[in-house]
């Protein structure tokens, strides 16, 4: 009998805090995105939930969002291809944060949780790759 493995890649990258869940003192898992060829940010990622110690890191720097933030009206959901309303908290797209994905993509955001990895401290959002969308086919 042939034995067949199923092997996952995960790969590292960053994402652009744009929201937060739990709140801005202590957030419990962090959504994260990109720019696109726009300048519009789009979603590309929400994390597991954070482990205390690296919840801790994001106090003091996370500020709330002011009017007019790309994500204003955007409707989140508990998972991907779930219709559950997520509760978030939008702040300021000032934080980059490295993040464990894998390969499972849908139009250019993970399907699956993102496991963060550390804040980029030396890195800004204009530094984060841009949004690579899929042609129209």
């Amino acid at each position: 009998m042939q034995r067949r493995y199923k092997i996952r890649r995960r790969d590292t990258t960053e994402g652009i805090v744009g929201a937060v869940t739990g709140t801005l003192h202590l957030p419990q898992t962090l959504l994260l995105g990109r720019y696109d060829q726009n300048g519009e940010l789009r979603l590309i990622a929400r994390s597991t939930p954070l482990h205390p110690e690296a919840a801790r890191r994001f106090t003091g720097q996370l500020a709330p969002a002011q009017p007019g933030h790309p994500c204003e009206g955007v409707r989140f959901t508990t998972s991907w291809g779930s219709r559950t309303p997520l509760d978030v908290i939008l702040v300021q797209p000032q934080l980059v944060a490295e993040i464990d994905v894998d390969t499972a993509q849908d139009r250019g955001a993970w399907r699956h949780p993102a496991r963060f990895v550390r804040l980029r401290e030396d890195m800004p959002p204009t530094d984060v790759a841009a949004l690579a969308m899929p042609a129209a086919g």
